[in-house]
């Protein structure tokens, strides 16, 4: 069903006071069946919050004095999903958080910024999936309501549209992964040949998330698993592929087995509605990370932007790190919350005298990232886009790339006279070097293959963004260099999308929830406030459930008589 315009609409994301309540007895038990969200229409009043930079301090001086009162201090690095996690939930329990950035915002690539002449730019649209039950909570907390309704979505190679996308909530709700597989609307791939996609399913039975499940898949790749259990040519590269080079932002070849089958699990296979998205009605970082680190600053949060952090200051005689340092400046810690990316990550353990000292660390030099290219263009006339976002294959052999609406989508571009369009290309390796003109250019051609109406469009202005290793690339083997919770150190924590969870989630609910767990870990180890109640994500359907029991009570039996054991 047809999403009408957004207009003045928005969601807001509600549990029920029964899904509240058993969310507070566990953060990480199953909270039964529950898979509805209750939506509800608002009015969105808009609110221009500055944004307080403090920058206050001196170079060549400790940051920090003793603290009459007796707090505890944390330092929290990197003000991403994962760091405002972290420094919500320690804010919120009393403790004094300094909040370090690197860049000029909160945010880091997802948070958006405006141009000289006033015009938003992002690195990459960003989606909010059925899933996102913590996200959601958060932004009903805050009181926000920054998200439109529930969108459609297609799909385009060059010999046009491929696929559409129901809104599956709305749908007759069928068993895990029928609802996908009927209701998605698949206009040239033949039936025989999406058939051939059903022996996976063992492999997604198979894989349970846990640390074991994880090492045994990670060491293949997609590519190979896909052969191994059969899919055909065409499902592979008309539907499995452009899914990894939009959800994984690699082609198969270059992905991790393992981390495909997480990333397909959670957001299309484990249940009907997992695929349904909203987005944010401008950038994330206006309409929810300046509004959340206001909040935070009224109970005290210190965040200070354009702090690169060089080092960590270690207390020889506890093992713990007592400090942070940001070239001359140092920052008093009793624990110390990592929320960067690997990137980021990577940068400070090359100069830091002391992170360099642990392998863990060091061999993080192991990880890698992908480039991203965004590009906005403004035009002349509108141009009808049937669906507000659309995800694109087969124009570039190891890129993804998608575009949306933003007249739909974002509230600044509704009455916009022409159209406001938004390309995002993953892996774009092959793209940063060309010139500006040149990128707009095969943008305008690639967007009038899908939509013909673009080539009588002319670009009236233009953003283009580049960004090297800007998210994560979770490739073959590189499950056992990425970075636990917990670190050597007692009293450092690590959060992000990279960093291994047993939650289940992806993506900026992953890095969310693992700030919430870095939280948790350093409310632990200080020994003071109560941990952040961790919506976990919904369990699995019965049959999978049973499909898991048979499989592992399989596996177990032929194991004792040293058979192979990767049969049902």
């Amino acid at each position: 069903m047809a999403v009408s315009s957004v207009g003045c609409v928005s969601r807001t994301y509600l549990w029920s006071q029964q899904e509240r309540s058993l969310c507070a007895l566990s953060s990480r038990s199953s909270i039964g069946s529950v898979h509805g969200l209750i939506r509800s229409p608002g009015n969105f009043n808009r609110r221009w919050i500055s944004l307080h930079v403090r920058n206050e301090v001196s170079g060549g001086e400790s940051t920090s004095t003793d603290n009459a009162n007796g707090k505890k201090k944390v330092v929290v690095v990197g003000a991403g999903w994962a760091g405002l996690g972290a420094a919500h939930h320690l804010s919120k329990q009393g403790l004094d958080v300094t909040l370090l950035e690197a860049g000029p915002q909160p945010g880091g690539l997802v948070a958006g910024w405006k141009t000289p002449a006033g015009r938003s730019v992002e690195v990459g649209i960003h989606g909010f999936w059925y899933p996102y039950r913590n996200i959601f909570e958060l932004v009903d907390e805050l009181g926000l309501q920054p998200f439109t309704n529930w969108t459609r979505s297609a799909q385009y190679s060059p010999a046009g549209l491929e696929v559409e996308s129901p809104i599956f909530q709305d749908l007759p709700r069928l068993p895990s992964p029928l609802g996908t597989f009927v209701y998605t609307q698949f206009l040239r791939l033949p039936l025989l040949d999406r058939l051939t996609a059903l022996p996976l399913m063992y492999a997604v039975i198979d894989f349970d998330n846990s640390d074991a499940a994880w090492r045994k898949y990670d060491t293949r790749t997609a590519r190979e698993l896909f052969r191994e259990f059969g899919c055909s040519e065409r499902v592979y590269n008309d539907a499995f592929n452009p899914m990894l080079l939009v959800g994984l932002f690699a082609p198969g070849e270059q992905c991790s087995a393992a981390a495909t089958i997480g990333m397909l699990y959670y957001f299309i296979i484990a249940h009907q509605a997992d695929f349904d998205v909203v987005w944010c009605r401008g950038t994330v970082g206006e309409k929810i990370f300046k509004p959340w680190i206001e909040t935070m600053e009224k109970r005290g949060l210190k965040f200070l932007a354009g702090k690169r952090v060089s080092d960590v200051i270690l207390d020889e005689a506890t093992g713990a790190v007592k400090g942070v340092a940001c070239g001359e400046e140092t920052f008093d810690a009793d624990a110390v919350v990592f929320s960067t990316g690997i990137t980021a990550l990577q940068k400070i353990v090359a100069n830091s005298s002391v992170l360099k000292t642990r392998e863990e660390f060091v061999n993080t030099a192991n990880l890698g990232g992908i480039d991203v290219l965004a590009v906005r263009l403004w035009l002349d006339r509108k141009v009808k886009i049937p669906k507000p976002s659309n995800a694109c294959f087969g124009f570039d052999t190891t890129t993804g790339w998608t575009f949306f609406d933003l007249n739909y989508l974002h509230d600044e571009y509704r009455d916009e006279p022409g159209t406001v369009v938004e390309a995002d290309f993953y892996h774009a390796n092959q793209f940063l070097p060309l010139s500006d003109e040149q990128i707009v250019e095969k943008v305008q051609e690639y967007l009038a293959q899908c939509i013909p109406e673009f080539a009588k469009a002319k670009v009236l202005d233009q953003a283009v963004v580049r960004f090297q290793k800007a998210v994560t690339h979770f490739s073959p083997g590189s499950y056992q260099y990425m970075l636990n919770g917990e670190t050597t150190f007692p009293n450092v924590f690590m959060a992000g999308d990279w960093i291994k969870t047993l939650h289940g989630s992806w993506s900026q609910e992953k890095a969310f929830v693992t700030g919430l767990e870095a939280a948790n870990r350093a409310l632990d180890y200080l020994n003071t406030g109560s941990p952040a109640n961790i919506i976990p994500v919904e369990p699995d359907e019965t049959h999978v459930q049973e499909l898991r029991r048979l499989n592992n009570t399989a596996k177990d039996l032929l194991g004792q008589f040293g058979l192979f054991s990767n049969v049902l």
